[in-house]
């Protein structure tokens, strides 16, 4: 079977593909996820900028234009600029009680603070609904950046094994935040 193209997946991701958007981020979300661990020390953080980049990709901001380079290099300089905006937005909330008067003027960051605050404990609650096994395996594969063969070392558990916890934890994750999403939709179209 040919391999799509970065180019073709991002064409069809602008036209809302969502399979595409899911194999888009499965090809990069290990080498993302490393490189922005890198360059936040912070797995959290790494985590929500990573975020970040998909969203955008999936509401088309930041528009990818082929004539200017490679797909991977605006990727990667998209996520470095994600990195370093969060960085600076957790430094301006250790701003001190004097310079706060200066953040007011900065509401819409605040609704950011506030959105992205809600995405994390969505997938929070979503980990959580994962059994103790899949929740292991996704807290060394992603959160920790283990190999799969490195799991399957460490677990003591045949590669196969290691390879369809993570699949079957992706593919509830997905379903669990769906209905995360669905539900808090529903909540406020009702106004509550």
């Amino acid at each position: 079977m040919e391999r799509v193209s970065d180019t073709q997946l991002y064409q069809r991701i602008q036209a809302q593909d969502r399979e595409a958007l899911e194999q888009l981020y499965d090809r990069y979300e290990k080498i993302l996820f490393s490189f922005l661990v890198k360059m936040t020390a912070d797995p959290n953080l790494a985590e929500e900028a990573m975020q970040e980049v998909f969203i955008k990709i999936w509401r088309g901001v930041g528009k990818y234009d082929e004539s200017k380079g490679k797909f991977t290099s605006w990727l990667f300089t998209m996520s470095r600029n994600a990195a370093i905006d969060l960085i600076r937005k957790r430094k301006q909330g250790q701003v001190s009680i004097e310079e706060s008067g200066e953040l007011i003027s900065h509401e819409p960051l605040m609704d950011e603070k506030i959105e992205w605050k809600e995405k994390k404990k969505s997938i929070e609650t979503a980990v959580r609904s994962l059994s103790k096994e899949q929740q292991q395996m996704i807290q060394l594969f992603y959160f920790k950046g283990y190999t799969h063969e490195k799991i399957a070392e460490s677990c003591g558990l045949p590669l196969g094994t290691v390879k369809s916890r993570i699949r079957l934890a992706l593919v509830k994750l997905k379903k669990t935040l769906g209905h995360l999403q669905e539900g808090r939709a529903a909540h406020e179209e009702s106004g509550l």
